[in-house]
């Protein structure tokens, strides 16, 4: 049986909120666009104000506070043409699409989808273009917007495209379709044909997931990433801590554990970034560090991978640990070759959310038979 999905662009067909909460989202659909669609509303339990699906996907007056920035992880310095970044050597990022299945509230991208913004490009010629003339770039991200709300036919182009350049060796897909409408994938058998044709040993496809609670991994979303799985390609799950959503420990451990059973396992979990419109999803560092340490505890080898890191400008900083008096943190990646692998150290603040909130040691502060270690 066919299921179709239907998507909803106004708060008025929102239901489950009354009159008052409406005009309250209306408020806020009119500066953070406002999607969602049957299937994704239709996991959320109305008679609880802190549904964690719910905020995942209807506004909030509290994003209307004056707080964050645009593009806090400037990516504008990174990018190089109309619809691509370059911020680390290997890796390129195509934003292919500018629509998502549903819009989350605390979008690190919402910039793309307020008026006049065009950074997205459908026309990838301009990034094609540029990878053919980086060799050093072996793996691209198409990301946007959701990539998987192409059709199967524009897909397959853009990924024959990549995969005909010699360098390119990975594909990634970064998606939260099988969170927001898994039958795109479970009933789309020229998008099957796709990834059954194009994911090999020779060129693989990644598909970076994007699962924020446990209750989102419904038996038809599992049964769309058994299916993307059984036709070659690879999967990972990668999401922000978000107050509210997923900042508790049994959470945690739940997703971790069914992910990493289904075959998906947490690749990421990111510090969620100050952008405008965030200020009601962000918890401090230490917090959150406690709250993914405390899991890791509880799961085994095996879903303990993740790494919990911030996309700040300057690279995937890594948070490694907490004592009473400094925080630690680790560039994972980094802009700037010279950073990588690179340890930071800052005087423990519990309320900074991001490495810019950080102060960083001085050196006189240091217990003497440390010193010398801090020093190089």
């Amino acid at each position: 049986m066919s299921h179709r999905v239907r998507y909803i662009t106004k708060v008025e067909q929102i239901r489950g909120i009354d009159s008052s909460e409406r005009d309250v989202c209306n408020l806020v659909a009119q500066k953070y666009a406002f999607r969602a669609n049957d299937y994704y509303l239709g996991l959320i339990d109305w008679s609880d104000p802190d549904d964690p699906i719910r905020r995942i996907v209807i506004p909030q007056p509290e994003e209307l506070h004056e707080w964050g920035e645009v593009d806090a992880s400037r990516e504008s310095a990174v990018t190089v043409g109309h619809g691509i970044q370059h911020k680390y050597a290997d890796t390129a990022l195509l934003l292919c699409n500018e629509i998502c299945g549903a819009y989350c509230r605390y979008c690190f991208r919402k910039r793309l989808f307020m008026n006049g913004n065009d950074e997205a490009s459908k026309d990838v010629s301009e990034g094609l273009a540029y990878i053919r003339a980086h060799p050093e770039i072996t793996d691209v991200l198409l990301s946007g917007g959701d990539p998987l709300l192409m059709s199967a036919r524009r897909l397959d182009e853009i990924i024959g495209e990549l995969q005909s350049i010699p360098h390119v060796k990975t594909v990634r897909i970064g998606t939260k379709i099988p969170a927001f409408n898994p039958y795109r994938i479970l009933e789309d058998e020229a998008f099957q044909d796709v990834l059954r044709r194009r994911s090999s040993w020779r060129g693989r496809i990644y598909i970076m997931a994007h699962f924020d609670h446990p209750r989102e991994l419904t038996e038809p979303a599992i049964e769309s990433l058994v299916l993307m799985q059984s036709l070659g390609a690879q999967m990972l799950n990668q999401c922000p801590l978000l107050r509210g959503i997923n900042d508790d420990v049994d959470v945690l451990v739940e997703m971790w554990e069914m992910l990493t059973n289904i075959g998906c396992p947490q690749y990421y979990i990111f510090q969620n970034r100050p952008t405008i419109g965030n200020e009601p999803f962000m918890l401090p560092l230490v917090r959150g560090f406690g709250l993914v340490n405390e899991a890791r505890k509880c799961v085994s080898g095996l879903s303990r991978r993740a790494r919990y890191a911030m996309s700040h400008a300057s690279g995937k900083v890594e948070m490694v640990g907490i004592d009473d008096s400094f925080m630690y943190c680790r560039y994972h990646r980094a802009k700037d070759p010279r950073d990588d692998g690179r340890v930071l150290t800052f005087y423990r603040d519990d309320e900074a959310i991001w490495l810019n909130d950080l102060q960083p040691i001085d050196l006189a502060d240091v217990p003497q038979e440390f010193s010398a270690r801090y020093s190089t």
